[in-house]
């Protein structure tokens, strides 16, 4: 019996993450969208973008529980962005790029925590991703969904997208589709 589960991660520009997610084994859906903002209703690219909604750029993540494990997601979400910059990532910078993950349980809740708790011995930095309750999923305009695989040539995709990617595909090998291994 599959169980089809939610998560929702924040690491930066939803491009970045949503290409990643794309190619693991088990996810069946992924949206780019926004999250965790006061303005209801009225989520948009150029809004967030102004830093005046307080949304970060976020990824739902549609998975299929008995094919990955949520644990799983967490790491390589950890692996796929620098969550110790706070409200940043690279050159995108303000709250809307901020490390947050918006939790849908209070088991995805315990279990973030504890990966955070694991993963900080690694890091030089404090881990400053944000644990969040869920509250509203506002999915992106159409033409962010898919975004790099319809744009692998595009300057961002290349040099921003492309080597986080080649880094997941080495690290998580695994645990890709058969067509991304």
């Amino acid at each position: 019996m599959n169980i089809i589960n939610k998560a929702t991660f924040g690491g930066g520009c939803f491009w970045c993450i949503e290409a990643i997610y794309r190619r693991i084994q088990g996810v069946t859906e992924v949206y780019s969208g926004y999250s965790g903002g006061v303005q209801k209703n009225t989520a948009n690219y150029k809004d967030v973008c102004k830093g005046n909604t307080g949304h970060a750029e976020v990824v739902q993540v549609i998975f299929e529980q008995n094919k990955v494990d949520f644990k799983d997601l967490i790491y390589i979400f950890f692996a796929s962005h620098d969550p110790t910059t706070l409200n940043r990532q690279g050159d995108d910078e303000g709250e809307q790029y901020r490390s947050v993950i918006f939790y849908h349980s209070e088991q995805q809740k315990a279990i973030v925590e504890d990966v955070i708790k694991e993963l900080q011995k690694e890091y030089k930095n404090p881990i400053v991703t944000q644990i969040v309750q869920f509250q509203e999923f506002y999915k992106a305009e159409d033409y962010h969904q898919g975004y790099y695989d319809s744009n692998q040539n595009e300057g961002y995709c290349r040099v921003v997208i492309s080597p986080k990617i080649e880094k997941i595909i080495k690290k998580y090998k695994t645990q890709l589709k058969p067509e991304y291994q």
